[in-house]
């Protein structure tokens, strides 16, 4: 992307970033390559941001803020307003001189705020973020605010006011502007459709056959109807082969069954018994013979069916009781057919009223004026939006295009979600966790030590997971399930508890000794792994003497066997070989340490350190220039599109050690208790080392001496040898002469 704009750049975090230092650079937005940026897009969810703003800026809605997204934004507020510099004053307040008339927007958000507060009563030459963030009371005193809702103050006749009351009781209602309970033309047209069903439903209204009593009588028979068929069938089967009475009727045993418990609380076992026990003759009783736990619904059916339509009969055939169930076919496929119930409550004679009055059109009629405010209406939801942006868009560019307010000390970046307090020390570099499945693996790429911890807060019941990075100090104590402190940006305290923990490089500090630890857990684990052993070999042996003391038959001879002198005669001379080895060992390391002067000592010390902290320190200085928070955030929604490094130092401001002062004032007795300490220890180390003076000096002057003493003596036999070699080769030389001249 050609690039025809004078972009300023600065290195802010290790890395080039561009900078946004007047309004004319956020109105020039479009023109800064996409490479440039340092996010390509965020969530909308778990940043300390104003909720409304992040809203306005995600256009599409769909939960997160894209590069494109912020042009239009950029685009939209720089050009409805005269001098774009207001942007980075960050106030919610516009004076109406502000606003920039000479373009078509600006003009009508000008009028609109003009508006706005006309509608709240207000007099004075400026607007501000107060005025336009209650949408209830802007709109509270207006007939129309076209959001197509109209309220019972919309209408100035009465009747229009009581059909839209009814409206709302009956079919439903909406939230208008204002705050207050209206209709939608959706919702008056449903009303008008439930009067007209409901009123052509009661004007065939199909009288019942028990008048008053139909209801009733209908939802006896429907009790028993079952019940009653079941009855019959069972008649039938004995009428078909009376051998099956005793089967199809309640037999002894199934009473019996069940009359050691109580009876009363076994209505619901008996109520599966038949309603009356069945004969060959298929008539159903009416005057006794029901059972039990039927009784009380057949004497409601007798009562309001059975009594009027058989006033004289002892028993009815299953014939007559169709015939009764036929009586309400009418009935009940009128009563299914039932239509427009929604409006049933306001009673047929106010249907019929309202049907008769047809308010439809003119409410209707009021929904159509209040539709046309719309432009104006939005106009007025626009001069808030433009407000939310003088005050929010220029801090939100400082934590999308570049990161300023992280890498500054000002204010901290829109995604720290506040304080984790840990292990005497705090970090301040929390992000709340969106999608933690996906954390570890993308987290891990940063280089950084995280803590996962959950926060609940008990009273409000609130509860969220974040990710706590540490750039500073040590991690000895920390592990999964450590109990800590998180307070949010609030100052709201949360419980935290660490769930897992991302492992990396915290500090050169920690690097420096990390060997030494290592070492030393490496020689505690075998330690503790070696008197485990021992311990239960031990007891294992302990176990199989006692066991063999108390099995054989004589248990003093048994004891006295397992002691024997000629090992342990060994054993005490191993140990005397040992300490002898050791003692040697001792005196020869006094030696060289008394044979080496105090420097020479100082940096042989400082050399073998050096040695092994060396390569740690290395290795951890290059992972620590290259912790990246990137990942971090990426894991949570993120698009980050330039490194964001946390070097060592600046990991510092980050995460807060906890320093004390020196003491004073020191409890007597404790001071003398660490003086006699040091006062042991230095004591031990001056004897240790008079020792090795007053032992290891002679001795190596000895040795020393010896050593001359060795080298002069191998210096004389070498002249002898020289010596001797010398003579015989003249000797050699002088023979051969004779010889040649007595030839």
């Amino acid at each position: 992307m050609k690039e025809n704009y004078n972009w300023k750049y600065a290195s802010v975090g290790g890395s080039v970033r561009v900078k946004l230092e007047s309004g004319a650079d956020i109105a020039n937005l479009d023109k800064l390559d996409r490479k440039k940026w340092t996010v390509l897009s965020c969530p909308t969810t778990g940043l300390e941001f104003d909720e409304k703003t992040l809203k306005l800026l995600d256009a599409d809605g769909d939960g997160r803020i894209h590069v494109d997204e912020v042009i239009a934004a950029a685009k939209w507020v720089t050009g409805v307003i005269k001098d774009p510099d207001l942007l980075l004053k960050e106030h919610g307040e516009l004076k109406f001189s502000d606003f920039n008339t000479d373009s078509e927007e600006g003009a009508k958000l000008e009028k609109s705020a003009r508006q706005i507060l006309a509608n709240l009563k207000i007099e004075k030459d400026s607007i501000s973020l107060a005025e336009t963030s209650d949408n209830e009371k802007i709109f509270a005193e207006t007939q129309f605010n076209g959001d197509g809702i109209i309220t019972e103050a919309s209408a100035d006749d009465d009747n229009l006011k009581e059909t839209i009351k009814n409206i709302i009781a009956t079919v439903g209602s909406a939230k208008d502007r204002s705050g207050a309970d209206g209709v939608n033309a959706d919702q008056i047209e449903a009303f008008y459709t439930a009067l007209a069903d409901y009123s052509a439903w009661k004007a065939a209204e199909e009288k019942g056959p028990f008048a008053e009593n139909t209801e009733a009588a209908l939802a006896a028979c429907d009790a028993l109807k079952e019940k009653i068929a079941d009855y019959f069938m069972r008649c039938k089967l004995i009428s078909f082969n009376d051998a099956v009475a005793g089967v199809v009727d309640v037999s002894v045993d199934k009473v019996g069954s069940i009359s050691d418990g109580d009876l009363a609380a076994a209505a619901d076992q008996i109520a599966t018994y038949p309603l009356a026990r069945p004969s060959a003759d298929g008539k159903l009783p009416l005057n006794g013979g029901i059972n039990p736990a039927w009784k009380g619904a057949f004497a409601t059916l007798k009562a309001l069916v059975l009594d009027a339509e058989f006033p004289k009969k002892d028993a009815i055939t299953e014939d007559e009781w169709l015939g009764v169930l036929a009586k309400f076919d009418a009935y009940t496929a009128w009563t299914a057919a039932k239509k427009g119930a929604e409006v049933e409550s306001l009673g047929i004679d106010v249907v019929n009223a309202t049907l008769k009055a047809d308010n439809k059109a003119a409410l209707l009629e009021l929904v159509e004026k209040d539709k046309a405010l719309e432009p104006e209406a939005l106009s007025i939801e626009a001069v808030d939006k433009l407000l939310h942006f003088v005050r929010d868009f220029y801090k939100f560019l400082k934590n999308y295009v570049v990161f300023e307010d992280f890498y500054s000390k000002k204010d901290k970046a829109i995604f720290q979600a506040g304080r984790l307090y840990i292990d005497q020390r705090s970090t301040d570099l929390c992000v709340k966790v969106i999608e933690p499945g996906k954390q570890a693996d993308i987290s891990a790429l940063s280089g950084m030590y995280i803590l996962y911890c959950n926060c609940t807060n008990k009273v409000t019941g609130k509860s969220f997971p974040i990710a706590a990075v540490l750039t500073d100090g040590d991690v000895t104590g920390l592990r999964p399930g450590k109990n800590a402190i998180f307070y949010d940006r609030d100052n709201i305290q949360y419980d935290a508890v660490v769930t897992s923990i991302v492992d990396n490089p915290i500090s050169i500090r920690q690097a420096f000794w990390a060997p030494y630890k290592k070492v030393a857990k490496w020689i505690s684990d075998k330690v503790d792994k070696s008197a485990a052993e021992k311990e239960g070999k031990s007891m294992a042996n302990l176990t199989a003497s006692a066991d063999k003391a108390t099995s054989g038959s004589n248990p003093a001879a048994a004891v006295t066997s397992s002691f024997d002198i000629a090992k342990f005669a060994g054993i005490f001379a191993a140990l005397g070989m040992a300490l002898g080895l050791i003692g040697q060992f001792v005196v020869s390391l006094v030696k060289g340490i008394a044979a080496l002067k105090l420097w020479k000592l100082a940096l042989i010390i400082i050399a073998i350190m050096l040695v092994i902290s060396l390569p740690s320190v290395f290795i951890t200085w290059r992972k620590l220039r290259r912790r990246d928070l990137g990942p971090v955030l990426n894991a949570n929604g993120w698009a980050v599109n330039a490194a964001a490094y946390v070097k060592p130092k600046f990991g510092k401001d980050l995460t807060s050690i906890a320093k004390y002062p020196k003491l004073k004032a020191v409890d007597p007795a404790e001071a003398k208790k660490v003086r006699t300490r040091k006062c042991i220890i230095w004591t031990i180390i001056i004897l240790l080392l008079a020792a090795g003076v007053y032992f290891g000096v002679p001795k190596y002057k000895a040795c020393k001496a010896a050593k001359a003493e060795a080298a002069a003596a191998a210096a004389v036999e070498t002249v002898d040898e020289n010596t001797t070699e010398s003579a015989e080769t003249e000797s050699s030389a002088a023979e051969t002469i004779a010889t040649e001249t007595a030839e």
